[in-house]
């Protein structure tokens, strides 16, 4: 892995005149691998230019909206100021007033991209942009299927081959670049109703399992039993329950249990003994250990402060 140069504090501009000024005086050299004037940028494979930016010392302020194909290698990449973690097969947007931060980038990385800079004869009237560049986000990261990839590289691809044409036609180029914008548009809706739909699903895994806990858990206090009810393993039943609620499966089966104790202890006159046999204890001895432990007070003590309360 590498590590880039120490960070600045505050953003630079990174606008097209800037990738101007870095890029031209490697024409010679890297030419093969970069297209650039003042309306379009285009990065094809090369991780030089991109080990070419991080040396002008970031974080970076954008100004135009970027699209890229991360294709190979790793990268630590801060997007306004969330960590991220990019792999091979990531669709990457930068959009307007992002800063990005290039933490890490392994040595053999590989990335397809383009911007579109202020000058770019954008092809959608305003109001009718894609969702993903209306504006309503600045920036996403989204792991899609190799099909995916496939399909951006072959416009990119396609893009690459109209801009070195010695006829630079602008009307085909925004209307490729307008295709590319609309298969990016498409994963990012198809990854909204993705995450809709997990969460959907770990919407009813959740309220399946308090309806469970609500009715078994006097003689149920392992999650393996509801684990098993809801055909899930206990880790994933686990991991489901704290993502969904920020709670421990453990907590909400403990809360319901301490609940229905201080119920008995409450409203009848039922002897610990009975209490903890009713309840699914091994012995009362375990019932007062628990009760204390999740309550900071013993079940006696407990009782007779109610009915103190009463009186």
């Amino acid at each position: 892995m590498q590590n880039p140069t120490k960070m600045s504090k505050t953003p630079k501009l990174m606008d097209a005149r800037r990738m101007q000024d870095i890029l031209t005086a490697q024409a010679d050299t890297m030419g093969h691998s970069f297209f650039i004037n003042n309306e379009l940028g285009i990065v094809y494979g090369d991780a030089r230019v991109f080990r070419l930016v991080v040396k002008q010392r970031p974080p970076f302020i954008i100004n135009d909206h970027r699209l890229g194909i991360f294709v190979r290698g790793e990268a630590d990449i801060n997007f306004n100021l969330q960590d991220r973690h990019i792999t091979p097969g990531t669709l990457i947007y930068i959009g307007p007033g992002t800063i990005i931060n290039p933490i890490r980038l392994s040595s053999d990385i590989e990335v397809y991209g383009i911007g579109l800079f202020a000058d770019f004869p954008m092809p959608f009237a305003p109001g009718h942009w894609p969702s993903a560049f209306n504006g309503q986000v600045r920036d996403f990261q989204i792991h899609v299927a190799p099909e995916d990839i496939t399909t951006a590289r072959n416009i990119i691809d396609t893009l690459w081959h109209i801009v070195r044409q010695p006829d630079y036609h602008r009307p085909t180029v925004s209307a490729t670049v307008a295709a590319l914008m609309h298969h990016y548009d498409e994963a990012y809706r198809r990854n909204i109703a993705d995450q809709a739909m997990v969460h959907t699903q770990k919407q009813t895994i959740f309220d399946r399992f308090i309806s469970l806990v609500n009715q078994h858990c006097r003689e149920q206090h392992q999650i393996a039993y509801y684990a098993r009810r809801i055909c899930l393993t206990e880790r994933y039943l686990s991991t489901v329950i704290r993502q969904a609620s920020g709670i421990t499966a453990k907590d909400w089966i403990d809360r319901a249990l301490v609940t229905r104790i201080k119920i008995e202890l409450r409203h009848t006159d039922k002897p610990l003994t009975q209490i903890s046999d009713e309840m699914g204890f091994p012995n009362p001895s375990f019932f007062s250990k628990y009760f204390r432990r999740l309550t900071g007070q013993t079940a006696l003590d407990y009782r007779r402060g109610q009915e103190i309360k009463r009186e």
